[in-house]
């Protein structure tokens, strides 16, 4: 479906609900024709068996409106089930549809955005089910048959239907007015509740900090700025949708008496007699009924059409999903960046410059520089969540454009820098959702970080409920569980970012024994400021505002960054004057010395 969408705009979104179009078209026909019985039942009535005393008549005018009214009532409810259906279908289908779809989106794009953007295209959804499978179909459904209640005033009461074909004419004008005031309050309404939103959800993220830091006194003033202005957008679509709500019900009145006063003059006039009078206002109600609807239903179907807009733009956006063409065996883990350049936005400046590196297979390497020099950027970018705006990245000496990223994340174990966890349990966490990933891939992963050993300890072990992101566990407990999950299907690469972050002096020499173990048959690439986890690295690369301004092996490294200001950005300079910074490390070999190092 996302294909269609992204050719066929709202129509294709409304597509579940297609078939049900000619079943609510049939029984709406049936329904509308069934309307007919009243109005002649009445005209009947006034013209024949109030004039004439026909109780015989009478007798059977009604036993025909039962059987008419219990008609009508069975094919209402069948129409509102076949709605019901439809709006199911809708659920079912466009749900999963726009789910899939976020998984599929490149992380730019999701960055682009915040939180509570991408939370409301599930209310966008919902707006759009609602238009297309509720009252306001049903109302479009209806509004064709005023064509056929025309026809039949026109027959009983030909000098009152130019009367209802001006209510008509300004119900309809009135509507379109009302739709683009309702929308533009709409429009500002969704604005000013999703900054609202996304303020709420930073609060909530960050409930800890601010409890620890009493900032609940600095929140609530910016807390009340954006909810009274979400208020106030509120208020204001509520007062223009009120205003057009309650015109349309004088307008509906002011049509009623412009009928009555006609269709008098006709009947002293002799033109029409009272029962088609009294026959025409009972049609010009089902008439304008749909009409006044329009009006209310208006700001539904505005906001419907502004859905869907939302939800098409986001369904036309690129995946960075492909198909997996061939099964391809396990690399050896040879990484390199060949004049990578990357920025965030075609008119912003580069984040990442002309980055040359060459990481062989095995061997932890480091990347180390001041804080926004792009370390965690030039991670996401081996990881193939970023893509460079030049140069390319290649594993194995295979560019990793060409990898779907669900075959890309097996040979890539990774570990950001901000480590959270679903809620579920251990077990669930470290296996990713993968089918092929059985209890002792699970168990040896575990066991390789040091986790095994806190899991077991744990009254429910791997069956432990970690909670919202984790919660209830340490921030050590959730480091592990996130670089093992990273060891999961054993992946010849591993890229970390600041894996001993929350990790004590005891536990960060463990990890920095098993990292240097898992290095003999892994390459481990990380981003740290350990000294620690430097000293066993064979390779060290500095970067600074984006540029190399270092690298090689550790030992000779490691000893610049104590004497560099980590303010000022100086790239190496190149054997020739025009080269850019390069940085090209190997593993060391068994006696600690560099085998191929070159800036």
């Amino acid at each position: 479906m996302a294909e269609p969408a992204k050719q066929g705009g709202f129509r294709a979104l409304i597509r579940p609900v297609w078939p049900a179009t000619g079943e609510l078209l049939l029984l709406s026909l049936f329904i509308n024709v069934l309307a007919l019985a009243v109005p002649v039942f009445v005209l009947q009535v006034y013209d024949r068996v109030v004039a004439k005393a026909g109780l015989t008549t009478l007798q059977g005018l009604a036993i025909g409106m039962a059987v008419v009214i219990l008609f009508d009532f069975l094919l209402r409810q069948t129409r509102s089930r076949a709605v019901q259906r439809a709006s199911l279908r809708f659920d079912l289908h466009f749900g999963q549809v726009l789910f899939e779809k976020l998984g599929r989106m490149p992380l730019r794009v999701l960055e682009s955005r915040p939180a509570a953007f991408w939370q409301g295209l599930f209310r966008d959804s919902d707006m759009v089910r609602n238009a297309v499978a509720g009252p306001p179909v049903i109302m479009l459904v209806d509004l064709p048959f005023a064509v056929m209640f025309i026809a039949i005033i026109y027959v009983i009461a030909e000098p009152l239907v130019w009367v209802v074909l001006v209510a008509a004419a300004v119900f309809v004008l009135f509507a379109l007015r009302s739709g683009f005031a309702i929308g533009a309050a709409a429009n500002r309404e969704r604005g000013t509740s999703i900054g609202r939103d996304a303020f709420l959800a930073d609060i909530i993220a960050n409930r800890t900090t601010i409890k620890a830091l009493a900032l609940e006194g600095a929140v609530r003033p910016m807390w009340r700025d954006k909810q009274v202005d979400a208020i106030d957008s509120a208020m204001d679509r509520g007062r223009i949708n009120d205003t057009y709500g309650n015109v349309g019900v004088s307008l509906t009145v002011m049509t009623t008496i412009a009928i009555t006063t006609t269709g008098a003059l006709a009947i002293m006039d002799q033109q029409i007699s009272i029962g088609s009078l009294v026959a025409t206002n009972m049609l010009a109600s089902r008439i304008v009924g749909p009409f006044a609807q329009l009006v209310t239903q208006w700001r539904v179907l505005v906001m419907a059409r502004q859905s869907g807009r939302r939800l098409t733009e986001v369904l036309s956006q690129p995946d960075d999903h492909q198909e997996q063409v061939m099964d391809l065996p396990r690399p050896e883990g040879a990484m390199s960046v060949e004049n990578m350049t990357f920025a965030f936005a075609p008119d912003q400046e580069p984040v990442l410059r002309d980055i040359r590196l060459k990481f062989p297979a095995g061997g932890m390497h480091a990347v180390v520089g001041p804080n926004g020099s792009g370390k965690t950027t030039l991670l996401k970018l081996l990881m193939g969540l970023y893509e460079p705006v030049s140069g390319r990245i290649l594993l194995d000496g295979a560019d990793i454009s060409q990898f779907p990223l669900t075959q890309f994340a097996r040979w890539i174990g990774y570990v950001p820098q901000e480590n959270v966890l679903l809620a579920g349990t251990i077990r669930e966490n470290l296996a990713r959702g993968r089918e092929d990933i059985d209890d002792d891939a699970i168990l040896a992963a575990a066991q390789a970080v040091g986790a095994h050993e806190f899991i077991v300890d744990l009254p429910d072990g791997y069956g432990t409920v970690v909670g919202e992101g984790g919660r209830t566990l340490s921030g050590g407990q959730r480091q592990r569980l996130a670089i093992a999950r990273a060891l999961i299907g054993n992946p010849p690469v591993l890229l970390l970012d600041e894996p001993s972050a929350s990790l004590d002096r005891a536990a960060e020499e463990s990890l920095r024994d098993r990292l240097k173990q898992l290095s003999r048959d892994h390459t481990v690439i990380m981003v740290s400021h350990s000294s620690i986890l430097l000293g066993a690295c064979d390779n060290v690369v500095i970067l600074d505002k984006g540029v190399i301004v270092k690298g090689g092996p550790a030992h000779q490294v490691l000893p610049s960054l104590s004497q560099r200001k980590p303010a000022v950005a100086k790239p190496v300079a190149a054997p020739a004057a025009s080269a850019p910074p390069v940085a090209e490390t190997s593993k060391a070999d068994e006696t600690g010395a560099v085998t191929e190092a070159a800036k």
